[in-house]
């Protein structure tokens, strides 16, 4: 069971994405997806490369993340689509203030 986010293969990604005797260039494009989904994850929330690791839930957005970009051949996170569970996951750890306020203004509008 991985509860860490360094914990992450690219290999554990393609198993969850059910991609099956992925090759060297899938594999590739996979580290790229994982590399954007923590990168986002810490821009989003204002966490560390320490920090981030103290949240095991965030696990789960890395996961969820790179299956969209996988899925919609993107090497980018749609902020507009951005999906609930992630969105509450990464707000339940959001240190950084004015990304939070800005993502709850942009939520309440949304579901008005």
């Amino acid at each position: 069971m991985i509860t860490k986010v360094s914990e992450i293969t690219t290999q554990k990604i393609a198993d969850y994405i059910k991609l099956v005797n992925a090759s060297d260039g899938e594999l590739n494009e996979l580290a790229t997806y994982l590399n954007v989904a923590q990168n986002f994850i810490k821009n989003y929330t204002g966490l560390t490369d320490e920090t981030i690791d103290d949240y095991s839930d965030l696990v789960i957005v890395v996961y969820v993340l790179c299956q969209d970009m996988y899925d919609n051949r993107s090497y980018y996170v749609d902020t507009n689509n951005l999906n609930k569970v992630v969105e509450t996951i990464l707000g339940m750890h959001c240190v950084n203030l004015l990304w939070s306020q800005k993502m709850q203004v942009n939520i309440i509008e949304k579901y008005k």
